[in-house]
């Protein structure tokens, strides 16, 4: 029997998801807001786990690829006091494919593949229940019903009010992202200063980290603790404005640090925000969740491995279900598997990033040697 499935999100969870269905053979409807692939930036870089995101793209049949792709080198890790003293400079082994990185346009790209993806479908509502299944409303007015409708539609999921009341809610720190291109030819002391992977800087309260992406891209991240409206009476899209409040946030710093700010282009604000930690709901017949729609935690390099994992999980129940019933139990039993291995993770991510934007920059650094012994 073919299941009629949706899944609402082209992201990295949605998309293995309809990928290990398609691999099983079972049609899946992708509806995204966005109009087209690359109709806003991919974001950053991600480094997918051996047991994470790896394991899903290998259930999806997209190893090779993804290898042939990835930056091993990208594992790198620098660590800066404020003054520029190096206090950590891990390089991975040459053999050390643990947690290669990979730009997320490339993911997107090579889990995209033969997928049928309908492009420009803002999903506003999914009401399950009604006599033909679950009802998808969208907002150019049309609708749809589904046997089994997957929020993968993230932080801000319009799936989730279908199964939970849970609303995210703001941690207290906040990124500021900005970006340097061709950084080996335009910056090449700041390329030195950052490597081959990431580079950190810790201070009271505040970080800047900078990551390598592909082609000589770099992603700059200003991390602070502040209220949510900390940015009152500035304009957020006059970034010479913006740029001059960073600076005097991290005012004494190391010049070749700051450097980072000084040669970054347009700036994007993004608050984080996290859903409960153990956020789970009452099980609800044709509807689930996926990634951040499910568990939104602090991005700590876990969120899209958790999400490529459990679409690619779920995909291998849904394609072994049969009849309607066993549809049903499926998701209930991947949803029970799911909140366990996600609450532990939650918890994790909430604790490091108290210990990341510290009044005590020593506990980021406690935390990297935990994590990576050097």
């Amino acid at each position: 029997m073919r299941h009629r499935i949706a899944v609402i999100g082209a992201g990295p969870a949605g998309l293995t998801f309809a990928r290990v269905l398609h691999r099983h053979g079972h049609p899946v409807t992708v509806l995204e807001r966005d109009p087209a692939p690359d109709a806003r930036p991919p974001g950053g870089t991600l480094d997918l786990h051996e047991n994470l995101g790896q394991l899903a793209l290998g259930k999806a049949g997209l190893l090779a690829e993804f290898q042939a792709l990835a930056r091993p080198e990208g594992q790198a890790m620098r660590i800066l006091d404020t003054d520029g003293t190096v206090l950590r400079d891990w390089r991975p082994g040459p053999d050390d494919l643990a947690n290669p990185e990979i730009d997320r346009g490339q993911l997107r790209d090579l889990l995209l593949g033969p997928l049928d993806v309908r492009w420009g479908r803002a999903v506003t509502e999914v009401v399950p229940g009604t006599r033909d299944g679950v009802l998808v409303r969208s907002a150019d007015g049309r609708q749809e019903t589904f046997d089994l409708v997957v929020g993968a539609d993230g932080a801000w999921s319009r799936v989730r009010p279908a199964v939970s009341s849970a609303t995210p809610h703001y941690t207290g720190v906040t990124f500021v992202e900005t970006s340097l291109d061709d950084v080996d030819t335009r910056h090449p002391a700041l390329a030195r200063l950052i490597g081959d992977g990431a580079l950190a800087v810790y201070g009271v309260n505040r970080a800047l980290v900078a990551q390598r992406n592909s082609g000589g891209h770099v992603k700059v991240y200003a991390q602070f603790r502040a209220p949510l409206d900390w940015h009152t009476g500035l304009d957020l899209a006059d970034a010479e404005a913006v740029r001059s409040r960073l600076l005097a946030l991290f005012d004494g710093w190391t010049a070749p640090v700051l450097d980072l700010l000084r040669h970054g282009t347009a700036f994007a604000h993004r608050p984080l925000h996290v859903l409960p930690v153990s956020h789970t709901w009452a099980h609800v017949p044709g509807v689930t969740l996926l990634g951040d729609a499910a568990h939104l935690m602090p991005p700590l390099g876990v969120g899209a491995n958790l999400a490529m994992l459990e679409g690619a999980e779920l995909a291998e129940s849904v394609a072994a279900a049969p009849g309607p019933r066993d549809l049903d139990e499926a998701v209930r039993a991947f949803e029970e598997q799911m909140w366990a291995r996600a609450g532990s993770w939650a918890k994790m991510t909430a604790a490091g990033l108290e210990r990341l934007v510290s009044p005590d920059p020593a506990q980021a650094l406690a935390l990297f040697d935990e994590v990576q012994p050097s």
